[in-house]
């Protein structure tokens, strides 16, 4: 791979079967680095992804996704002894609940040998998530490569912890995220899982811990009600208000987010203008089912940012 990308993303992309409202389940596509790589792909970025796949049918299909997004593929790994990571969606009265079939998956085995470090040496961005760091330890420590990898290359760095309790204990994630921290530009938490991060109730708590771990720039994900922007040379963090529609699921949402963030960012939108950018994009993802089928196009969100500007002018 020598060909120079916008973004590379690295991590665990799974097959999703997600609970229609007739109590089917649709075929789908997830994983938070591979939904973040199609929302960038989708808002103009070019993108490469790097993982370890099945040698299965699930496996056939994300390539094939990849390959109609236009998200280069040529660092993805076939294992041929582990299976693709799957994933079930239900909804109910307290919203989306997740059941995954991943214990022992590629991914999972995915190791510092498989870090694309010519691609890394040409990209403008490394995205990673604290969702890699879990799977494994191998997987964690490839995560740990790429962003040294990156660095010295001089990327940009943009990390989602994506804190998930049933793949580590907590004193494990907060130990790896807080070292993590300090090493990447670009911090993407949602402010839930920030909260038992920095083991506090309040978005000071969160910022003031996002500080003494040396973060840079904090975009602190709200769901409906927006974000909230900090920067270490702020004297006060920023809020940026959501965009309102009839949601109806929202997996995948805080990835669709986190893409085209990126992406925008890679074009060289300020942060205050990527964040109000995404945050109709994740909103428009919303209503739709499933983590990447509903992901909306360049266009759309432009068209549906023009109008929330226009409407708040008047």
């Amino acid at each position: 791979m020598d060909k120079r990308f916008d973004i590379v993303a690295l991590g665990e992309p799974m097959i999703e079967f997600n609970e229609t409202s007739s109590a089917l389940y649709r075929q789908g596509f997830g994983g938070d680095t591979a939904n973040f790589a199609v929302a960038a792909a989708r808002q103009g970025a070019s993108v490469a992804y790097c993982t370890r796949l099945g040698n299965d049918r699930f496996g056939r299909m994300l390539l094939d996704l990849w390959r109609a997004e236009g998200i280069d593929a040529s660092a993805v790994e076939i294992d041929a002894e582990a299976p693709t990571g799957v994933y079930f969606v239900t909804h109910g009265a307290e919203g989306h609940q997740f059941d995954y079939l991943r214990a022992g998956s590629a991914a999972s085995r995915m190791g510092v040998q498989d870090v694309p470090l010519a691609a890394l040496r040409g990209t403008r961005f490394l995205h990673v998530s604290g969702i890699s760091q879990a799977i494994s330890v191998t997987a964690c420590d490839a995560v740990q490569a790429a962003i040294a990898a990156a660095r010295a290359a001089g990327a940009c760095i943009s990390y989602d912890p994506n804190l998930r309790l049933r793949l580590w204990p907590l004193a494990r994630a907060r130990a790896v995220i807080e070292a993590t921290i300090a090493q990447i530009d670009v911090f993407l938490p949602s402010l839930d899982e920030a909260m038992i991060l920095a083991g506090t109730d309040s978005r000071d708590g969160v910022f003031a811990w996002c500080a003494r771990h040396g973060a840079k720039q904090v975009v602190l994900k709200c769901g409906a009600q927006g974000a909230w922007i900090w920067q270490a040379h702020d004297t006060a963090p920023r809020h940026v208000p959501g965009f309102a529609v009839q949601a109806v699921d929202a997996t995948g949402a805080g990835d669709c987010f986190d893409g085209s963030l990126v992406a925008r960012l890679a074009v060289g939108d300020s942060l205050l203008d990527a964040v109000r950018y995404a945050n109709v994009a994740a909103a428009i993802s919303a209503t739709g089912y499933g983590a990447i089928a509903p992901i909306p196009h360049l266009a759309e969100v432009l068209m549906a940012l023009a109008r929330q500007l226009t409407e708040a002018a008047t």
